[in-house]
């Protein structure tokens, strides 16, 4: 048996509460403490992977370094950790489900009848215990997605229940995040909501050992009391989770709210060393005291929803902590833009960033966005289509390739610039065949890229299936846009440049993924550091 806790968050009342920053937060402070910790998530739709879903739908789809695409809240676990999650962190019901379903029909069941218990319980249960014991963590987070009542998380609920009885209760935790909300009329909170969530827990087996609750005033004893009366919990395992300016602010609060010693105390752990969060807190004190500001423009056609953007938001406060430096963002719809308003939305940016994306809507107004920085001087960082639209607006009008433009959006352009990758033809599935994860590259050491990168071989995660086109490579060059970073094997250009302006890079891969609170990703340190001067 391994010696692997097992620690489950679930979440009551409402959704979006952020149990994924609790759980990241606790993450932390048990990894200050000396603990090997991983974060799983358990997702309840049915999609075997967000990699198909609109953006708008459920935020960003955030890759893992094997390849995976995942629940954007592996996202908050990496930059909160600073480890590379995997497959395994990210289970989805359509993977259970998969997974059984695969399995009667190779006749594993031989001929029983197939059910919800034990077959998809105990398949949820193999996913939460492989993560641990193949790994050996100390400790396994394990956030449960949707919130309590909901029909699709029941056989989550009813597999972690279980798991207490098989592993034993020393070995077993559960912490519920729930909404204490506050009535301004009568000027009161309320903590009936609590008391219903944990009810609805009960009535499903588990009664939770840590209650956090969300809350935007201070919380009284009393009301701790209250809750701690009514929910069977102890008063010190009735934890206050108060909004704050970001969400780095998190695990500095749970450490004060003790959340760390009360899990350890209950897992019957002892303590190790106290936390040490010194590197933290330094990145705090430079995010909250900048001495400069600047304005980034972000392309994108998703910015209706920050979320879609997840990863390159939080690149971007990495990266202005670095240079002390508070970045405030702008969110450009390219469908919008046009020559008519160009120069008026982009007055007064100090770098522009042509976000990712897919499909032909907008693709103008990011490429109108690309010319504006080359031809302005303006910091320039285009990310995977954002490469690509930089590299079609060179080619129309630098290279006067009229009406050049990628395979993706206009099949049978004259001047195909970019193109479907050779491995990728013959394609037609959506789902999970994109080139997904990480590849190396070997960056130009004459470039503004390796000064940022301080080496010459890296390592970046993907998530495309277009590439540009090396039949104009020469062309490029030559009038002044660089191959600087190229894939050792394929030959692939993953890094494009201008080095006669001040920044001006575009890469196939996705930087922002791999970009930590402690190890902020160099490009964004160096395209922020741009945008100052």
């Amino acid at each position: 048996m391994s010696n692997t806790k097992y620690i489950f968050v679930t979440g009551g009342v409402t959704s979006s509460l952020g149990k994924g920053i609790i759980s990241a937060s606790l993450g932390k402070l048990l990894q200050a403490r000396g603990f090997k910790v991983t974060i799983q998530k358990l997702d309840p739709y049915i999609n075997v992977d967000p990699g198909t879903l609109n953006p708008y739908e459920h935020g960003e789809c955030f890759v893992t370094y094997d390849g995976a695409e995942t629940d954007l809240d592996l996202g908050h676990y990496e930059r909160f950790l600073g480890i590379k999650t995997s497959q395994a962190n990210n289970v989805t019901t359509g993977r259970i489900y998969q997974s059984v379903i695969n399995k009667e029909r190779r006749g594993d069941y031989l001929g029983k009848t197939v059910q919800v218990i034990p077959h998809i319980t105990d398949e949820i249960k193999r996913r939460i215990l492989l993560l641990g014991t193949k790994n050996k963590y100390d400790m396994v987070i394990t956030e449960i997605g949707g919130t309590v009542g909901d029909i699709e998380s029941l056989p989550y609920i009813e597999a972690v229940r279980q798991l207490k009885w098989e592993l034993g209760s020393n070995n077993v935790l559960y912490i519920h995040l729930t909404l204490v909300p506050y009535l301004s009329a009568s000027g009161e909170l309320k903590t009936k909501p609590t008391q219903h969530s944990v009810k609805e827990l009960l009535e499903n087996g588990i009664q939770p050992d840590i209650l956090v609750l969300r809350t935007e005033h201070e919380l009284t004893d009393d009301i701790r009391r209250k809750v701690a009366s009514f929910c069977n919990v102890d008063f010190q395992s009735v934890v206050q989770s108060i909004d704050v300016s970001t969400i780095y602010e998190v695990p500095i609060l749970m450490q004060k709210e003790n959340l760390d010693v009360t899990v350890l105390k209950k897992l019957s752990i002892p303590q190790k060393s106290s936390p040490s969060l010194e590197p933290w807190k330094k990145f705090l004190q430079k995010l909250k005291n900048p001495k400069h500001k600047v304005k980034i423009a972000l392309v994108g056609k998703y910015v209706e929803l920050a979320d879609s953007y997840k990863s390159i938001n939080e690149a971007f406060i990495h990266a202005g902590a670095v240079n002390e430096c508070a970045v405030e963002v702008k969110y450009v719809h390219s469908e919008e833009l046009n020559q008519d308003n160009l120069a008026e939305t982009l007055a007064g940016i100090n770098g522009i960033v042509v976000a990712p994306g897919f499909g032909d809507r907008g693709i103008e107004g990011k490429i109108l966005a690309a010319q504006y920085a080359r031809e302005n001087n303006v910091p320039f960082f285009g990310i995977c289509l954002g490469l690509q639209c930089a590299v079609v607006e060179f080619a129309r009008n630098v290279l006067g390739l009229e009406k050049a433009h990628s395979t993706e959006m206009h099949t049978k352009t004259n001047y195909p610039v970019i193109d479907l990758m050779e491995e990728q033809k013959g394609i037609t599935e959506k789902g999970g065949t994109m080139r997904l994860g990480a590849y190396p590259c070997i960056v130009n050491k004459k470039s503004k890229v390796y000064n940022a990168y301080k080496k010459e071989q890296i390592e970046e995660r993907h998530r495309h299936r277009y590439e540009f086109n090396d039949k104009y490579l020469a062309e490029f060059e030559a009038a002044g846009m660089k191959a600087v970073g190229i894939n050792p094997d394929t030959k692939l250009v993953e890094i494009m440049e201008i080095p006669d302006l001040k920044w001006f890079v575009g890469v196939q891969f996705h930087p922002e993924y791999s970009s930590t609170v402690i190890e902020p990703h160099p490009l964004f340190i160096h395209f922020i550091k741009a945008a100052i001067s």
